[in-house]
């Protein structure tokens, strides 16, 4: 390069990355060099075009600063005179002797009420409008100036609207790009926005003047109220729709929710009060004796719902009309807020004109309640008479109304109903289960204590009971399908105390299983429970006879009432935790029961005689019994919903355990434990039965076993089996005539087998591998033998050979001829195949063959 040029170049250190970067991609060839003059042209170019715009923002930025200073003007002139009103109103209020000493305190007293009911509320709805356009304008302004480059750094409180939307567009022409669709749209929406809600605010205010004024047109009032509900329904409309096609406009929606909760926080308690007065006016709550004939099904009544007539009606209809609307509104607004969230309180929640029904009704019904806490049956029989005799109106009257007003999902029956066990369930948490408590507390005092648990259980039958008219009161309706969730459950459900308290539950689950292990201790002392026989499964459709004890159906039933009672807890959670904590302890104790006398058994004569024997047969049948019956009732809907629960608990615990530990199998049903443990039991003390029986043939045929020389002998003459092997063949035969006397068919099925395979092992490896001898008539003798032993099992099976596989094949192999175990030796594998034996290994065919004396 000409040093004269590489003079003129600042130093390559003293170049920016950027510019490097530049550089080294646009000049890095020799040719890329000649075309250096037209990449200078259009650098300049470029910098000429960003000065321009440079000027363009800064005088777009001068138009918006005059125009707010403006705009900023004209608020402090309004606040000026804003504050000179104030100061008139303060001299006016503050002397009111002067104007009595001028002769005119009537005029001045006048003066004090037209300001109070005239010129205070309309200054305060001025202030509040000049405080809504300075937030909008802030609002517009924050909003939009992040998508200008030239306003990213501006932070405006407020500014002129129409100066600011017409510089916005003489910027967008000159730069060609259309905002009639994202910003000036945004200015119209916000002053329609504006427009409603300032109607809404002056039917708010003029229903407020009145009553400062204490002038009540009840007319006037309720049209003015209708008035400022279609109109919030049109703002919600906007809203929605917003939200729909203008998401990023959040600033502007809550500016704008923010004026409605202001006007409805008004609306709504005024409404609310304007209903309580007309529903005094007609008479409700209607009058409920003070003595014990209020819960008499023959007491007459008069429904105030069904005699009000002409104006009154009327009124009361337009009322109510306007509540529904309100609260379909804010179901309305509540949902459109968490839209994207949970939406459940929202979408449901209790109706506003029945909770202002029943709630006079509840309040006077607790002062009778107050004088029945120790006759708790008379609170909740006042309370289903209220509930049935009213129930009708609910649904002639006042249905009609709520689908007037499009409140969809709401029916008045179920409505009045759930709201009158609702407030019974409030006075029960209240005032009656504390005091329960209170006596189950006292530590020196058992006899208070036992009446304390009797008042418990008593107190919950009547809920129970309560229930099972309420959901009769329902279904007698019609309405089957409304309630089957565990949410609408709750409602009508008394016992949904127990869902904010599951301390109580345990208490109750506590005080049921004392109660129900009290009364099976004593049946479980009678010895006639265990012994006396019960046909069929108790409480099952199988009807197989487990020859269960009387002892099993006891515990049965028991267990019976509580699924019983659980089933009545309004949610899956409070059932399966109760059925764990007063039903799964019923099944340990009888497990144990059983164990027991099993154990005592097995002690005393280590079940060598036939009473032992019978002992824990009975007990295997009744463990049988149970388990059978446990399984059947888990494949109830009931029992597999709970295994839900539970599954979700498994799955909770999986992944609190997923950094290590063991991890128990998740359970399909909540007694899936209880009928392991069960089937446990059966299976240990059958293998011992069979144990048992098979030690004492073992050691009656001891003397046989050791025998050698027998086989190589015929048989004594005029017997067809060995005289050493009779009497441990009378003993098989005898216990196993006990057992199949005694226990039920299944588990006999697993003792014999057990005994079976247990024999052929003992004849196997005491007699073919003990390197005896056989002779051909010591062959026929042990055929003759294993045939009379296979006859004692034939009363069970058709081929009992097939569960001696060693012996009958031991046997088959010495029946064999020379030559045919000639090729034994020769590819064995291969032969053993060929002839069938599957059950011997090489090894002891080789032995069995060697013993053989040809």
């Amino acid at each position: 390069m000409d040093s004269s040029v590489a003079g003129t170049l600042p130093p390559a250190m003293s170049l920016s990355a950027s510019v490097l970067f530049f550089l080294n991609h646009n000049l890095n060839t020799g040719e890329a060099l000649s075309q250096a003059p037209s990449l200078v042209s259009e650098l300049q170019a470029q910098c000429g075009d960003l000065d321009q715009n440079l000027i363009d923002l800064n005088r777009n930025l001068g138009e918006i600063l005059v125009a707010y200073s403006s705009f900023s003007d004209q608020i402090h002139a309004l606040f000026a005179d804003i504050n000179a009103q104030l100061i008139g109103l303060l001299s006016s209020t503050s002397s009111p002797s002067s104007a009595s000493a001028d002769g005119e305190g009537g005029e001045g007293k006048g003066r004090t009420e037209q300001i109070l009911g005239e010129e205070l509320p309309a200054l305060a709805k001025e202030v509040a409008r000049v405080e809504a356009v300075r937030i909008y304008a802030g609002v517009y302004l924050h909003e939009n100036c992040t998508n200008y480059n030239h306003l990213h750094h501006l932070h405006l409180p407020s500014r002129n609207l129409k100066a600011f939307y017409t510089g916005m567009k003489d910027k967008r022409k000159r730069k060609n790009i259309n905002v009639s669709t994202c910003f000036v749209s945004k200015g119209e929406t916000a002053l329609k926005l504006d427009s409603l809600i300032g109607d809404i605010e002056d039917a708010v205010s003029s229903t407020m003047t009145k009553n400062l004024k204490k002038y009540y047109s009840t007319q006037n009032s309720e049209d003015t109220r209708l008035h400022a509900i279609r109109t919030l329904k049109q703002t919600e409309d906007i809203l929605t729709s917003i939200t729909k096609t203008h998401p990023q406009w959040g600033r502007l929606m809550s500016a704008v929710d923010h004026r409605v909760d202001r006007a409805l926080a008004i609306l709504r308690p005024q409404a609310i009060a304007d209903h309580r007065a007309l529903l005094v006016s007609l008479g409700w709550p209607p009058p409920l004796s003070s003595t014990s004939s209020a819960v008499s099904n023959s007491t007459k009544f008069v429904n105030p719902l069904f005699t009000m007539q002409g104006d009154l009606k009327d009124l009361y209809c337009e009322n109510f009309f306007a509540l529904c609307n309100l609260q379909e509104l804010q179901r309305r607004r509540k949902s459109r807020q968490l839209e994207g969230y949970s939406r459940e309180v929202a979408l449901h929640q209790p109706l506003w004109v029945i909770e202002e029904l029943v709630n006079p009704i509840s309040l006077a019904s607790q002062r009778h309640f107050s004088k029945w806490v120790e006759k708790p049956e008379f609170i909740f029989a006042l309370v289903y008479k209220i509930t049935r005799d009213y129930v009708d109106s609910m649904d002639e009257l006042l249905q009609p109304l709520v689908d007037e007003a499009m409140l969809s999902g709401y029916s008045c029956r179920e409505e009045w109903i759930s709201a009158m066990v609702s407030s019974l369930s409030t006075y029960l948490a209240k005032e009656i289960f504390p005091k329960y408590v209170a006596q189950l507390e006292e530590e020196n005092n058992m006899d208070t204590q036992s009446q304390a648990r009797i008042s418990w259980l008593n107190l919950i039958d009547l809920m129970i009971s309560f229930d099972k008219q309420i959901k009769s009161l329902l279904e007698h309706s019609g309405i089957f399908l409304s309630f089957e969730d565990d949410g609408n459950l709750q409602k009508i459900s008394s016992l949904s105390v127990f869902c904010d308290r599951p301390d109580w539950l345990e208490v109750w689950a506590e005080i049921e299983l004392r109660d129900i292990l009290d009364k099976l201790k004593t049946e479980c002392n009678v010895e006639k429970n265990w012994t006396m026989k019960v046909k069929g499964a108790i409480l099952s459709s199988n009807p197989e006879d487990y020859k269960a004890p009387a002892i099993s159906s006891a515990f049965l039933r028991r267990l019976s009432s509580v699924i019983d009672r659980c089933r009545s807890l309004p949610t899956l959670s409070l059932r399966s935790k109760f059925l764990r904590s007063a039903g799964a302890p019923i099944i340990q104790n009888f497990l144990e029961c059983l164990l027991l006398r099993c154990q005592e058994a097995e002690g005393l004569t280590a079940l060598t005689d036939d009473d032992a024997l019978i002992k824990v047969a009975n007990s295997i049948n009744a463990a049988r019994n149970f388990e059978s019956v446990l399984m059947e009732w888990c494949e109830d809907v009931f029992f597999l919903e709970l295994g839900s629960v539970q599954g979700d608990q498994s799955e909770v615990s999986i992944s609190a355990n997923k950094g290590g530990g063991l991890i128990e199998d998740i359970e399909s049903s909540v007694l899936d434990k209880e009928i392991g443990k069960l089937e446990g039991f059966r299976i240990e003390w059958v293998e011992k039965l069979s144990v048992v029986t098979l030690r004492g043939f073992d050691a009656l045929c001891r003397d046989y076993i050791k025998n050698k020389r027998q086989w190589q002998e015929k048989s004594e003459e005029g017997w067809t089996v060995s005289k050493s092997l009779v009497g441990a063949l009378d003993y098989l035969q005898g216990k196993m005539s006990v057992l199949e006397v005694n226990l039920n068919g299944k588990d006999f099925i697993g003792v014999w087998r057990s005994l079976a395979a247990g024999i052929d092992r003992l004849v196997f490896n005491g007699i073919l591998l003990s390197n005896v001898k056989f002779r051909d008539g010591g062959i026929e003798r042990f055929a003759n033998d294993l045939e009379v032993l296979f006859g004692v099992f034939r009363a069970w099976c058709l081929r009992p050979e097939g569960f001696f596989p060693k012996s009958s094949e031991g046997l088959k192999l010495l029946k064999m001829s020379e030559k045919q175990l000639k090729d034994v030796s020769a590819g064995t594998e291969k032969w053993m195949k060929e002839n069938g034996f599957r059950h011997l290994s090489v090894v002891e065919v080789d032995r069995i063959v060697k013993s053989i004396v040809f």
